[in-house]
C-alpha cells in the first residue's frame, strides 16, 4: 500500500496531509481557500488518490505561504509513498482540454525535481485565489516530489479553466506515471 502522512509546522502554516496513491479519488480538503480546495479535490479525483489536507495558514497576510507549503507537503508525500519507485511507469504525458483551455503536461519521476511552466493567465485572481499561486504550488510540489514537470498552456482565455486544466492534466499524468508495470526500478542506474 503506497501511503504517506506528512506534518509540517512553521511560523506561517500548520499542515497535516495524508495520501493514499492507489485510492478511490476521495478527498477531504481544508486549505483556507475555496478555489484551491476545489483544485486539490479534482486532483485527487482524477489521479485516483485518497487525499486529506488540513492547513491552518497565515491567510490574514495572504494565501501564498499556504499554497507553497501544501505543495511541499504533497510533493514529500508522493515521494515517500513511492519509496524506491520499483515497478513504476515513471514517464507520462497528456494533452487535456478544459473547455477553451488546452494544457500539455508531461512528467518524469526522475528524482530531479524541477518545474518548466508556460502559463498565460489573463486574470490575476479567481475568486479570492491569486492566479500566480498556481505556479508557486507546482514549483514546490515538483521540487519536493523529485519530479521533472513540464506544463504548457496551448490555448485558453478563462483563468479558471486554465488552472483547472493544469490540475486535471497533472492528476492524469501522476496516475499514469505512478502505475505499477513491472518489478524493477525504471532506470539503468538502478535507482531514481
Amino acid at each position: 500500500m503506497r501511503r504517506a502522512e506528512i506534518k509540517r509546522k512553521t511560523n506561517e502554516t500548520d499542515i497535516t496531509l495524508t495520501l493514499l496513491t492507489d485510492g478511490q479519488g476521495k478527498s477531504e480538503i481544508s486549505s483556507g481557500n475555496g478555489f484551491f480546495d476545489h483544485m486539490l479535490a479534482l486532483l485527487a479525483k482524477h489521479a485516483g488518490f485518497d487525499l486529506a489536507v488540513c492547513c491552518k495558514g497565515d491567510t490574514e497576510v495572504d494565501f501564498h505561504h499556504s499554497a507553497e507549503d501544501i505543495g511541499i507537503c504533497l510533493g514529500r508525500a508522493v515521494k515517500e509513498a513511492l519509496g524506491d519507485m520499483r515497478g513504476i511507469a515513471r514517464y507520462s504525458h497528456v494533452l487535456l482540454p478544459m473547455d477553451e483551455a488546452l494544457i500539455l503536461c508531461a512528467l518524469d519521476i526522475s528524482g530531479r525535481g524541477r518545474l518548466y511552466c508556460e502559463l498565460s493567465l489573463p486574470s490575476p485572481r479567481v475568486g479570492d485565489f491569486d492566479s500566480e499561486l498556481c505556479r508557486e504550488f507546482l514549483d514546490a510540489f515538483a521540487a519536493n516530489a523529485g519530479i521533472t514537470l513540464h506544463i504548457k498552456q496551448l490555448e485558453g482565455t478563462n483563468t479558471h479553466h486554465i488552472i483547472e486544466g493544469v490540475f486535471k492534466a497533472l492528476a492524469r499524468c501522476l496516475k499514469a506515471a505512478m502505475r505499477i508495470e513491472g518489478d524493477t526500478v525504471p532506470s539503468t542506474k538502478g535507482i531514481l
